[in-house]
C-alpha cells in the first residue's frame, strides 16, 4: 500500500493566499520526512478552494527540494492548456528527477477558466480525448504531429524525451480523473491508471474499477497491465488521540473553507449549479475516510484497499487549516498508520 498526502493549498477564511501556499510547500516537505510516498498537488483557478494555479510548476519546485517522494498533479486541467506544452513540461520534470514526477491530468470544470485561457466550452465539453491523446504521443513517440479539430500542426521533434531518463521508467505515469463512466471507459481503453475522489465512498469507487476492468479487456489490454494497475483514490485524514477530537478539528474548519472555496466557482455560460451543504459534506467525508486515532486511521485504510483493489491513496492532511496541526497531522500519518499496512 502506497500512501501520499493531497495538497490544495486551501485558503482557509480569514488567512491569505500566501499562508496557504506556505503551508503547502511545508506540508510537502514534511510528508518526504515522515515517510510518505507520494504528494499530489492539486490545481485551481480564481477561487479561495485551492491557490495553486499550476500544480506542475509547485511540481518542480518540490521535486527539487526533496529526494525521495514521488510528486503528482491532482490534476493538471487538460482543456485549458496545450498538451503539447504541458506534455514539455512533464517530460522535462522526469527527466531531471530521475522518473519522480506523475502526471494527473483531467477534464476540470464548465468554469470561467474557460474563457479567460481562450479555450472555450467545446474544449470541456468535447476536446478532452483529442488533448489527452496528443499528450500520450508526445510522451512516447520521437516526433509527433496533429491532424485533428482542435489542433493541426507539422511533425515536430520531441525534445527531451522522457525515455532519455537515468531511471528506469520510460515516462512518466499518467493517471486521469475520473468522475462518470465516460472518463472512465476514456481512461480504460488507453490503458490508464484512474484518480478517483474524495467525495465518493468504497462501494461506488469498486464499481468505477470493475467498469475500469470490463473496458480495458474489452480494449485488448494486457492481464498484468489491467492486474496492476495503480489506481488513486483521493480522501481525507486527519488523526487524533480520540475519534471525536479528529471530526471536531474538521468539522470546526472545513465547513468554512468549503463555503467560501465552492461558492466562488463561476460557470463560463451562466448555467445552474448547486453546492453541497458544508456541514454535512464535512460529516460525509468523515464518516467515508480515515478520521480518528492511528488505529482507526489504518483500519480504514486496509478496508478501503480490501473493498476497492486500490492500494495508493492520496489524502487531504491541511483540513485543521493550521500549518502546525497540519506539520503533526502528517508526523503521525508517517509514524502511527503506515507502519501498522506494512
Amino acid at each position: 500500500m502506497r500512501v501520499g498526502s493531497f495538497v490544495l493549498g486551501a485558503q482557509f477564511p480569514g488567512q491569505g493566499q500566501g499562508e496557504a501556499l506556505h503551508r503547502a510547500v511545508r506540508s510537502a516537505e514534511v510528508a518526504e520526512e515522515a515517510g510518505l510516498d507520494t504528494v499530489w498537488l492539486a490545481e485551481h483557478h480564481f477561487v479561495p478552494y485551492g491557490t495553486c494555479p499550476s500544480a506542475v510548476t509547485l511540481a518542480a519546485l518540490l521535486l527539487g527540494r526533496t529526494r525521495r517522494l514521488r510528486v503528482g498533479t491532482a490534476v493538471s486541467v487538460l482543456p485549458t492548456v496545450h498538451p503539447v506544452a504541458l506534455a514539455e513540461q512533464a517530460a522535462l520534470l522526469h527527466v531531471t528527477s530521475g522518473g519522480r514526477f506523475s502526471l494527473g491530468v483531467g477534464r476540470g470544470g464548465p468554469w470561467v477558466d474557460l474563457e479567460v485561457f481562450g479555450a472555450g466550452l467545446e474544449a470541456y465539453e468535447k476536446g478532452f480525448p483529442e488533448s489527452l491523446d496528443l499528450l500520450l504521443r508526445w510522451l512516447r513517440e520521437p516526433a509527433v504531429g496533429a491532424s485533428g479539430d482542435r489542433y493541426r500542426f507539422r511533425e515536430v521533434p520531441v525534445v527531451p524525451r522522457p525515455s532519455e531518463s537515468l531511471s528506469e521508467e520510460p515516462g512518466p505515469e499518467v493517471v486521469v480523473a475520473c468522475t462518470s463512466p465516460s472518463s472512465v471507459r476514456l481512461a480504460a481503453e488507453r490503458g490508464l491508471p484512474m484518480l478517483l475522489g474524495m467525495h465518493v465512498g468504497d462501494e461506488e469507487k469498486a464499481e468505477m474499477v470493475a467498469l475500469w476492468s470490463r473496458h480495458a479487456r474489452a480494449a485488448g489490454r494486457p492481464a498484468a497491465e489491467i492486474h496492476d494497475a495503480g489506481h488513486v483514490s483521493a480522501g481525507v485524514c486527519q488523526i487524533a488521540d480520540r475519534r471525536s477530537d479528529a471530526a471536531e478539528t474538521l468539522l470546526k474548519a472545513l465547513p468554512g473553507w468549503l463555503r467560501q472555496g465552492l461558492g466562488a466557482h463561476v460557470t463560463v455560460d451562466g448555467r445552474a449549479r448547486q453546492m453541497r451543504d458544508p456541514h454535512a459534506y464535512t460529516e460525509l467525508l468523515c464518516g467515508l475516510h480515515p478520521v480518528g486515532t492511528p488505529r482507526l486511521c489504518a483500519d480504514r485504510l486496509a478496508a478501503a484497499g480490501e473493498r476497492t483493489g486500490i492500494s495508493r491513496f492520496a489524502l487531504l492532511v491541511e483540513g485543521s487549516g493550521d500549518l502546525a496541526a497540519t506539520e503533526e497531522n502528517v508526523r503521525r500519518l508517517g509514524a502511527e498508520v503506515l507502519p501498522q499496512l506494512r
